[in-house]
């Protein structure tokens, strides 16, 4: 066919012009809409604009996001997500039969973005797949760090900011490699490879 090339001509081929890019840079990139559509539609959320793409070794994880429980919350973690900001960061604490902890850009659990949020207290419980925020003993101390439930904890209603829970890919997060100890900390964790909001696929 005339529009096939030969070894030759492809050879002279240079890199492909996205290699390299900065992710502000690649969002840019066009897709057609048929495409974006039935990417957006195969993860079956209701609100694409407040629901997250988390994609783990294992397997995709879809968290739904609570923006009428925790606006403030739910607006930073679209802002970090679309920075790129989770992307490659570790899943520091991890308690089996509780919960997976990351957010930390040193994978220590001992830093954040910078960005201490005011608490936004709800009444959504700590069950199996409650995403809520990581804090320290100031209730406002909330930033970047944040925690999936493999399970129910109500010690924690009431005392932690809910802002969403995993609707599909549970099985996942239930792959995530286990910490030692009481404190959960892991050796050679699990990553996030990477984190999108679904609106932006």
């Amino acid at each position: 066919m005339a529009n096939l090339l030969k070894n030759s001509q492809t050879a002279r081929l240079g890199k492909s012009e996205t290699k390299g890019l900065e992710a502000a840079n690649t969002k840019k990139l066009t897709k057609s809409a048929t495409r974006a559509k039935k990417e957006k539609a195969k993860y079956q959320v209701k609100d694409a604009e407040n629901a997250l793409l988390v994609r783990l070794k294992n397997g995709d994880v879809v968290i739904d996001m609570f923006v009428n429980d925790a606006p403030v919350h739910v607006a930073r973690i679209k802002e970090l997500v679309r920075s790129g900001f989770y992307n490659g960061l570790k899943f520091h604490r991890v308690i089996d039969g509780f919960m997976a902890q990351t957010g930390c850009p040193y994978g220590t659990g001992t830093g954040g973005s910078g960005q201490k949020l005011k608490a936004e207290f709800n009444r959504r419980p700590h069950v199996r797949g409650t995403v809520s925020m990581a804090r320290a003993m100031d209730p406002d101390s909330a930033d970047s760090q944040f925690f999936i439930c493999f399970a129910e904890a109500p010690w924690l209603n009431g005392q932690y900011t809910v802002w969403g829970e995993v609707v599909s890919g549970m099985e996942y997060v239930d792959m995530i490699k286990k910490g030692s100890g009481a404190n959960g900390m892991v050796a050679q964790p699990d990553e996030i490879i990477s984190m999108s909001v679904i609106a932006d696929l």
